[in-house]
Order: C-alpha cells, then structure tokens, then sequence
C-alpha cells in the first residue's frame, strides 16, 4: 500500500496556525526543496487547484496554486496555463462585500465535498520565494482558493464552515466548484 503523501484530516499539524517563513530562508534550497515538493505532489493531484505546507508535514505560512487554476483569474482563457504561483507569508488584506457559494473539497478530507460561502473578490499580499513581496487580485475560483489555503495557515479546515457536507459518489473535477 502506498502512503498518501498528504497529511489527512485528524492529524494535528493541519488544527495548528503556521509558523511564518524566516527571512534568512528565503532563496534558500532548503526552500526551493519544499517548494518543488509541494508542486510534484499537487501535480499527481488530478483535482488538485492547491496545496498548503501544512498538508506536506511542514507547519510554515506557504501554499501554491496550481497554474491551470491561475488561468481561470485571466481573461483570456486560450493562453497557456502558467506555472504553479507561491505564496510565502500570506496575508489577505482585501475580500469583498459580496459572498458566493460554492462546491469545496481538500486533498486533507477524502472524499467528501460541501458547500462554503466565501468572498467573490480577495486581494492578498505574500512574499516570493526569493523574498519579493507582490499582491495579487483575485476573483472567483482563485480568490476562493486564496481564502481556503490561507484557513489552513490558521488551523481551519473546510469542514469546519462547510453546509451540505456529503460523501463523494464520483469525481468532481476540482477541489472547488462554482455553483
């Protein structure tokens, strides 16, 4: 039997709020190592949008967002899919007034899938992984992504706000879905 390499809800590591990434490791292969990790599982994730540290075993302040999921916060939906985008130290620092309801799941709960109502619009603020802060705007899927990855810096999982909660029947084609 082959060992999920995602930390699975119940374990402790996923309740509890990350640590920060230390300045003196950015740019750092130790970094650089988690962060190809983080890609490669997501990557063998054929529902995967996005993965938090956490989820890997490792309690630092850090998601990733899978590049075909970026795509769906451009406007032009026939360029190619970008890379997978990091996010170190994140820190929402916008969300809109208006909520939408939308399909959740996580690579941490198996198959189950529930309803979460979460902000349409949510601009957040993090550091590269060379140490460059940047903000990004985001509507829709990746700015529901944006507030799910960053509930799993805090210990919280979708479980926890979600309605509906359900078993899986058949596979969804995200992790997220808009209804």
């Amino acid at each position: 039997m082959i060992k999920d390499p995602i930390v699975q809800v119940g374990h402790a590591l996923l309740r509890g709020v990350a640590s920060p990434v230390l300045t003196k490791d950015f740019g750092s292969r130790k970094l650089y190592t988690l962060i190809t990790k983080m890609s490669r599982v997501l990557a063998d994730e054929e529902f995967g949008v996005a993965l938090a540290a956490p989820q890997v075993g490792r309690s630092l302040r850090l998601f990733i967002i899978a590049g075909h999921a970026l795509r769906s916060n451009t406007k032009d939906e026939a360029t190619e899919a970008p890379d997978d985008m990091t996010f170190i130290n994140p820190e929402i620092i916008r969300l809109s007034r208006k909520k939408k309801e939308m399909s959740e799941g996580c690579l941490s709960v198996r198959g189950k899938y529930g309803t979460v109502m979460r902000h349409e619009r949510a601009t957040i603020k993090a550091y590269t992984k060379e140490g460059n802060v940047f903000t990004y705007h985001a509507t829709g899927l990746v700015a529901h992504i944006f507030q799910h990855e960053c509930d799993h810096l805090d210990g919280i999982l979708y479980v926890d706000k979600a309605e509906q909660l359900r078993d899986e029947k058949k596979r969804e084609p995200s992790i997220i879905q808009e209804k």
